[in-house]
């Protein structure tokens, strides 16, 4: 279940307008005590309650897949996943790679730089 390959092999989103935690559960590969512990510490994570029940949204089950991938495929920390969310980033977004690249490529100028 917490294979970092799995986050590509989730089953598709139903286009339904809530989800139940079992349903969420299953559609994240998480344990509902899981989510209900993710509920606590990421503010971006607010099912709606009615009753003793959790709803889940369409847009919530894409934060747990997020939040997930963050943990356990990046490795991320809670800390560190929270901050990462909070600052609105995704570590496979085109413009982080981008800088990445451009910053492995100017390394690499300067190693050929030095080596002269």
């Amino acid at each position: 279940m917490l294979e970092p390959s799995n986050n590509n092999e989730l089953p598709a989103i139903p286009g339904k307008r809530y989800f139940t935690i079992g349903e969420v559960s299953d559609l994240c590969a998480v344990k509902p005590h899981v989510l209900r512990y993710w509920e606590q510490e990421f503010d971006q994570l607010d099912p709606v309650r009615r009753g003793n029940r959790r709803y889940y949204q369409r847009e919530d089950v894409l934060i747990v897949r997020q939040i997930r991938s963050l943990l356990y495929e990046h490795g991320y920390t809670i800390g560190g996943a929270r901050q990462c969310l909070e600052e609105g980033g995704d570590p496979d977004s085109p413009v982080e790679k981008a800088q990445i690249d451009d910053i492995i490529e100017e390394l690499e100028k300067i190693k050929r730089f030095l080596s002269i």
